[in-house]
């Protein structure tokens, strides 16, 4: 049997035999479990595709799992506090925890914590990287959703207190759930409230771009792929699809179930709790406090597979499967270090200051580490390797750009 392209990943808080489990998207089988504890709500994060965290319930422990090692957890990180939500960039180089009213940030590599953020006046409820790893959301029980750029909070100078880039305070009850689109920087954000409204929110200028009223209070929200489609969770148990593609549209909006895309998914008995999407956008996964895991076919609006649990379900997600997960022998390329519970203050400003790694590019702030001396040399070598890096990075934009007038041609010659 070939491994599945997506698979489901969930945890509930009942379980004694396990902490979360792997689930075929298309069958529904049980395809892996991963033992140790039980997750807390919005804490089950996929690390670069090697690692499988989650927050400890009830206690301030982050698991973490060697993603083929299901039987055994590579180490516990201890936090200041009980850890409310967890979140790990997409390019898999920083993790993000809400603990209490303020938000941990840590750079994977090193280990070292390098921002703690406490502008929230509350506990932080939900946090969301960007697409493209270049901002991240946080939201909180005092009404309020920051965004943060990403560059702007690693702090070397621990006297200066970072500031959100945007402060979205438009709902008047605690934030429950958010989520960020694509498109990096100009994506749009949903945010979803005790308030019994979901708001779409422009991240680049932090206006208001949509807000919805519903009947119940709204406990998780997503878009489809290609956001066409609203989901909010609510805690009467039903699924409410908004379209964001209608013609009637207005900025402020009561939500009504009629034949333009707005529709109610029904069969959960309990608050739903998560929400995910499958890549295709065909698929809905739900999970609730009924002790269900549901996988619905959005264009029929039916519900085709149901997965029982032992408890409330805490965390449900579709994600694509890591290519080494069911490769009992392949270990990680780089191994988890032991993550900092203080920010370090710098020692002299010389050697030991933060390297900044994002994406293709390497950002030097201060003077660099050992190891990356002994990897890129001093002076003049320094400077020549990064010369050929900007060369390729150049180079790798012409061939980005190539593929992407080709497919446009291809896309749009008439048949």
């Amino acid at each position: 049997m070939a491994a599945p392209l997506e698979v489901i990943v969930t945890s509930d808080s009942g379980s004694q035999l396990w902490n979360c489990t792997v689930f075929d998207l298309h069958s529904g089988s049980s395809l892996l479990s991963y033992r140790g504890g039980n997750s807390s709500t919005r804490t089950l994060v996929l690390l670069n595709g090697e690692h499988l965290l989650s927050a400890q319930l009830g206690k301030n422990v982050i698991n973490m799992w060697e993603i083929q090692r299901k039987d055994q957890l590579q180490q516990k990180m201890v936090c200041p506090g009980l850890v409310t939500c967890l979140t790990a960039s997409p390019n898999g180089l920083f993790l993000a925890a809400g603990v209490a009213e303020a938000v941990y940030l840590w750079e994977v590599y090193t280990g070292k914590l390098l921002s703690v953020l406490s502008r929230h006046y509350q506990d932080v409820t939900c946090l969301k990287f960007t697409d493209d790893s270049s901002h991240f959301v946080s939201g909180g029980k005092d009404n309020l959703a920051l965004v943060w750029r990403l560059s702007s909070v690693i702090q070397l100078d621990l006297s200066h207190t970072p500031e959100p880039r945007h402060v979205l305070s438009r709902h008047s009850l605690p934030i429950t759930d958010l989520h960020c689109g694509l498109m990096g920087a100009q994506a749009r954000v949903a945010t979803a409230s005790l308030d019994q409204t979901v708001k779409v929110w422009e991240l680049s200028s932090g206006a208001l771009i949509l807000s919805v009223l519903f009947d119940v209070e709204i406990m998780s929200v997503t878009f489809d792929p290609c956001e066409y489609f609203l989901f909010c969770g609510g805690s009467d148990g039903n699924i409410f699809q908004v379209s964001l593609c209608s013609q009637s549209l207005s900025r402020d909006k009561s939500f009504q179930s009629d034949n333009d895309g707005n529709q109610v998914f029904k069969g959960h008995r309990n608050l739903v709790t998560c929400l995910s999407v499958s890549m295709d956008g065909t698929l809905l996964l739900s999970g609730s406090h009924d002790e269900t895991v549901r996988l619905w076919d959005v264009q029929s609006k039916q519900s085709i597979r149901c997965l029982a649990h032992k408890g409330p379900v805490t965390n449900a997600i579709i994600v694509a499967a890591p290519a080494n997960m069911f490769l009992p022998d392949s270990r990680p390329a780089v191994p988890l270090p032991r993550f900092s519970r203080h920010l370090h203050a710098p020692e002299g400003g010389e050697s030991g200051e933060v390297c900044v790694r994002l994406g293709l590019y390497t950002q030097v702030i201060g003077f660099c580490s050992p190891v990356f001396q002994s990897v890129f040399g001093d002076g003049e070598n320094t400077k020549v390797r990064v010369a050929e890096l900007e060369e390729e990075v150049q180079t790798l934009k012409k061939v980005n750009k190539d593929l992407y007038d080709f497919s446009s041609q291809l896309l749009t010659k008439p048949t």
